[in-house]
């Protein structure tokens, strides 16, 4: 049976599962239609043009794991933040792991998005959020949506400051031969309030998993959304990440993506304005090899005067890997005032390695400063020759060059023991040790 006949035919079994109230079953019911007739993308949409899904497809995938599988803390501990103190809110093969996580309700909501969704208390929250920024047309979002249950669910109320970073951990034990799971996040941040998040989806074997994961973010005015996404997987791991993030007046929201690893990462980022003198930050840092593929697709939309936005995206390609960065920045004629700039540099070190770059401006609005560009190149040779006359060896003068082309992305993490944590991994794929510190 094919993949998306299987999905079809356990959508009956999945909603006989849960318990939902009726206005979600009709909002499922739409959602798995709309994936019903337009199925699973392909390259003859321009959108992924560059990014074929059907290798990935021909696997068996399992949509709900045949029994509950557990990890312990030791096993896994390497891949949290240990060097700071986190909530933690972390699923088991697409299921909560209550012994692994550290939630609270003291002050602000961190706990699952399936108490949200079937508690009569969250009721009035799920109404005015859950799905309203998702892209319902979105075939794949749309089967997210179907399937929606699981995931984190963060509440930040007005005028709070949550005490510590939050990390959403999803792990994959790999007892399935092949694993689909499907996460749902719903972020709500409001009025005065900031959060930090960290999200990583991981793979403990090499048995192929597909994350189909949707996360809808809310900024409301004058809140600070820090969201951190580290994609650095095994070689049978397959992503595809839609991210939808709302932000009204004076809010500022930063997503910084490190994608360091995994098969195929498709990373679907999209930020709405509902509000002046805000500022959206896209930050992203790719550093692939083998025959890997990383798809940074965005859009920003200006659709309100005095916003701001910026876009910088920083990629390293080796051997046979391939890239593409699809950006758009898409500006209304009411979005007066508009900064927006985008910007992604990329440099290959192997004559097999591939990018596809397509930064796009669309401007209707005649009071706008807008600029985009990119640039795809090698190592400056010249710097390279000078570094080892210097007595620098060649491999940690490459690594040293690669390190300085990607500061300017690193410079933005705000966490002090993230950033050593990003500083050692970007070292590891470098193949060297860094003589220093951050």
């Amino acid at each position: 049976m094919e993949l998306k006949e299987k999905l079809l035919s356990s959508f009956m079994a999945f909603e006989e599962q849960i318990d939902v109230h009726s206005e979600l079953h009709d909002l499922r019911t739409a959602a798995i239609k709309n994936f019903e007739n337009k199925g699973f993308p392909s390259k003859k949409e321009e959108a992924w043009k560059y990014t074929s899904l059907n290798a990935i497809l021909k696997n068996d995938f399992t949509v709900f794991p045949k029994h509950e599988n557990s990890i312990e803390f030791s096993q896994v501990s390497k891949y949290f933040l240990n060097e700071v103190d986190t909530y933690k809110v972390v699923f088991v093969d697409g299921v909560f792991s209550s012994h692994l996580s550290s939630t609270t309700h003291e002050g602000i909501d961190v706990c699952l998005m399936a108490s949200a969704l079937n508690k009569p208390k969250y009721k009035m929250v799920i109404d005015k959020y859950f799905n309203q920024i998702a892209n319902k047309d979105d075939s794949l979002t749309s089967l997210n949506t179907a399937f929606a249950n699981e995931g984190a669910y963060i509440n930040i109320p007005k005028g709070k400051v949550a005490p510590k970073p939050i990390e959403i951990m999803y792990f994959s034990t790999g007892n399935e031969a092949a694993l689909l799971v499907q996460p749902r996040n719903l972020v709500i941040v409001g009025e005065n309030s900031h959060v930090q998040i960290i999200e990583r989806h991981q793979s403990l074997n090499e048995n192929p998993v597909l994350t189909n994961s949707v996360t809808e973010i809310f900024a409301e005015k004058r809140a600070i959304v820090d969201y951190y996404k580290i994609q650095n997987d095994t070689h049978e791991a397959n992503l595809i990440d839609n991210t939808f993030v709302s932000q009204q007046q004076e809010s500022h929201v930063y997503v910084h993506t490190f994608s360091f690893g995994g098969n195929l990462t498709r990373n679907n980022l999209n930020f709405y304005h509902f509000g002046e003198r805000l500022t959206s930050t896209l930050n992203g840092i790719t550093i692939i090899g083998e025959k890997q593929h990383v798809d940074h697709y965005t859009l920003v939309n200006h659709a309100t005067p005095n916003c701001e936005s910026f876009q910088d995206y920083k990629g390293i390609y080796s051997d046979r890997s391939t890239g593409v960065f699809n950006g758009k920045v898409y500006v209304e004629k009411e979005a007066q005032k508009t900064n927006a700039f985008q910007k992604s540099n990329n440099i290959l070190l192997s004559d097999k390695a591939t990018i596809n770059a397509k930064p796009q401006l669309e401007i209707f609005a005649d009071d706008v400063k807008c600029s985009h560009g990119c640039t795809v190149g090698q190592l400056d040779e010249t710097a390279l020759f000078y570094m080892q006359q210097r007595g620098i060896p060649q491999k940690e003068a490459k690594a040293l060059l690669m390190y300085a082309f990607s500061n300017a992305v690193i410079e933005n993490i705000k966490i002090p023991e993230l950033k050593q944590r990003i500083t050692k991994i970007i070292a590891t794929k470098l193949g060297v040790k860094m003589g220093f510190d951050l």
